[in-house]
């Protein structure tokens, strides 16, 4: 059990927060700076222009990924709004790092408007190799989530529905094993029409329909 002064306490003690931004090339000498900067970064800059392609070859793009929120129904907090989501979505970006070697920024907005956050996920996509959405309430999340699915050329993840998607296929998978038995020959029972249900039910509902 986590006391509330302990949390606090991980939180605010040394650095503030969580998460930090670190070069990864030598930043020491004048030639790194300029490799870093002017006139280096020009070199790169014309060969994105030319092939855009390039982009994940020569910046951080193909492993940068945005959390995205608004904090609208963060998990097992509700409707806390953006700035307050903020430790959330930092602890979503470590998980990101931790387990994955993945960098991650969040990225909270304040708007309770799905077409606002479609359009400045949509304005922000160059930057990043795929968005995480966290923590948005249900039905904006499946607005946001598949409008994004259309639109960009990034992946687009849904915690609400893809994350507990997997852990619910996983957990069935494990059980079915357990029980020596067939995924066709056991009945799903998905109880809740909201993201979590809607993401969890929707792969089987498939299976169901294609047998």
């Amino acid at each position: 059990m986590v006391r509330d002064a302990e949390a606090l306490h991980y939180h605010e003690r040394g650095r503030r927060g969580k998460i930090e931004v670190v070069a990864t090339k030598p930043c020491v000498t004048p030639r790194d700076l300029s490799m870093a900067y002017a006139p280096g970064m020009s070199v790169p800059c014309r060969a994105i222009a030319a092939d855009p392609t390039r982009a994940f070859d020569c910046t951080a793009k193909g492993n940068l990924v945005a959390v995205l929120t608004n904090g609208t129904a963060v998990l097992g907090l509700g409707d806390i709004g953006p700035l307050a989501a903020k430790p959330a979505m930092e602890g979503k970006a470590v998980l990101f790092k931790r387990f994955a070697d993945i960098d991650a920024f969040d990225i909270e907005l304040d708007s309770l408007d799905p077409l606002e956050v479609i359009r400045v996920a949509r304005l922000l996509a160059p930057t990043f190799g795929g968005i995480d959405l966290e923590g948005i309430r249900a039905p904006d999340c499946f607005t946001i989530q598949e409008a994004l699915d259309r639109e960009l050329d990034i992946p687009v993840f849904h915690n609400g529905q893809h994350g507990t998607a997997i852990i619910s296929g996983a957990a069935l998978l494990n059980a079915l094993d357990l029980a020596r038995k067939r995924l066709e020959d056991v009945r799903v029972v998905i109880s809740g029409a909201g993201a979590a249900g809607r993401g969890s039910g929707a792969p089987y509902g498939r299976a169901a329909v294609r047998r």
